[in-house]
């Protein structure tokens, strides 16, 4: 089907949301280590402190930027082969989960050596809930769209449950973010936030462009007319696998 003159100029805007998104999304990496590295002293797998810093900046670069970066490959590879992008979503996950792996591992080890306690804020139990569902989102989209063993009727009923839990904890991981940007505030620069030290607007700053960024990759995802067209050839293909997996048979009576 012909896209309509005004489906073409809005499709002509996608590229300036994708690339202000790729903006915020890098800015708020940037001020992300900016403030660990100069407000909070660095990074250093040795001292716990230090270590600690590296939690944040893994998290935010890998449930964040690259999850996000994840969910808008649909739209930046609208005309690519499927599978490709495909592929392409699931390496994303991939490092993201290895980054974020790095940072949950140096929270719990900078806790361990500083005796605080695990687990006790409304922060760390929703960052461990939405790590856990990330990793069942992923293999559960691994074995259903990259295997294909996964009948046809399983993946058609999973692709909304799929689009809706990656969404969903996508936000879930903006909200957690922004939990843990207050936490550190008030650990850290309590009796110097209500002064609007230079720390705390540079948190309050990464915390606006946290939502900025998810709001842009929400709105991009969800908009009809950007979506990926209809492709004559992988309907085909989908039908050929249909009938393959199901035992229907089209040139039977």
């Amino acid at each position: 089907m012909a896209e309509s003159p005004s489906d073409t100029h809005s499709i002509s805007s996608l590229p300036w949301y994708i690339a202000g998104s790729q903006i915020v999304g890098l800015t708020v990496v940037v001020i992300t280590g900016v403030w660990m590295g100069h407000y909070r002293g660095g990074y250093e797998w040795t001292n716990p402190a230090l270590e600690f810093n590296i939690h944040p900046l893994c998290m935010v670069i890998g449930m964040v930027y690259l999850y996000g970066d994840a969910i808008l490959v649909y739209r930046v590879f609208r005309n690519e082969k499927k599978r490709t992008t495909k592929i392409l979503h699931g390496v994303i996950h991939v490092i993201a989960l290895v980054i974020s792996i790095v940072g949950f591992t140096a929270v719990f080890d900078s806790h361990s050596k500083s005796g605080i306690t695990h687990m006790y804020s409304l922060h760390s139990w929703c960052g461990m809930m939405t790590f856990i569902i990330f990793c069942v989102q992923w293999v559960m989209g691994l074995t259903f769209f990259l295997f294909p063993g996964a009948a046809f009727s399983l993946r058609s009923w999973y692709i909304p449950l799929h689009i809706f839990f990656g969404l969903g904890l996508f936000a879930l991981s903006i909200g957690t973010c922004l939990l843990g940007v207050t936490e550190k505030v008030m650990f850290s620069i309590s009796s110097e936030y209500s002064k609007l030290s230079s720390e705390g607007v540079l948190a309050n700053v990464l915390g606006l462009l946290l939502v900025i960024f998810g709001v842009t990759v929400g709105y991009v995802t969800t908009r009809e007319e950007w979506k990926r067209p209809p492709n004559p050839e992988e309907q085909a293909l989908s039908m050929d696998f249909k009938t393959f997996t199901e035992g229907e048979d089209l040139g039977s009576p």
